[in-house]
């Protein structure tokens, strides 16, 4: 694991973006709220180009994004790395064949579906989300990918719930994660993460 260059002003201003959202959507749950991020047309740009900045020239081949907010990251990802688009969704919402993997939320259970045919076997692959809590969806993703026959490169978040301990879910897949919440003196905040590898 490396550590994060910390001294990167816009992973500071990115940090700054994000709120948190106590008892949403349900009590108890400390949602981490990204729209914020999103008002901020620099901060956004930023967080775009760290990502573009660790997986250009990297030979990946496919960008998965986890609906819904891992669309927001991940399209202007792969355009910019010049790799394909695949979209991860609930059930449902993909016109024809899919294949689907199930998986267990903080706060629920949940599905995912993927096109058959989305993706080629041996294809190298990125999933992004905005947020890695428990792991479930991360690891549902990279279930669905690897049934196709892709490669799971990397997982990318924008935020970490590291207290979650979602990280040790993925098998030992690397994890790039731009900043973390952490909890201190029972209020949620968010600071750069210093577990990228």
């Amino acid at each position: 694991m490396a550590a994060c260059k910390e001294d990167d002003p816009r992973l500071h201003e990115i940090k700054s973006k994000i709120r948190v959202v106590p008892n949403f959507p349900k009590p108890g749950i400390m949602f981490q709220d990204i729209t914020t991020l999103l008002l901020d047309p620099k901060a956004f740009k930023d967080t775009i180009d760290l990502f573009v900045d660790r997986y250009k020239g990297k030979n990946i081949e496919v960008v998965a994004g986890i609906e819904a907010r891992g669309f927001i990251f991940g399209t202007p990802i792969a355009l910019a790395i010049g790799a394909k688009f695949i979209p991860l969704r609930k059930p449902k919402k993909l016109p024809g064949k899919v294949t689907s993997e199930e998986y267990v939320l903080e706060y629920g259970k949940d599905c995912l579906e993927m096109h058959v045919g989305a993706v080629e076997p041996g294809e190298r692959v990125l999933v992004v989300d905005d947020l890695i809590a428990t792991g479930g969806t991360l690891c549902a993703a990279m279930n669905l990918l690897e049934r196709a026959g892709a490669e799971v490169v990397e997982c990318a978040c924008v935020i970490g719930v590291p207290e979650l301990k979602g990280r040790d879910r993925l098998n030992q897949k690397p994890l790039y994660v731009l900043v973390d919440s952490k909890r201190e003196n029972g209020i949620m905040k968010i600071d750069v993460d210093d577990q990228q590898v």
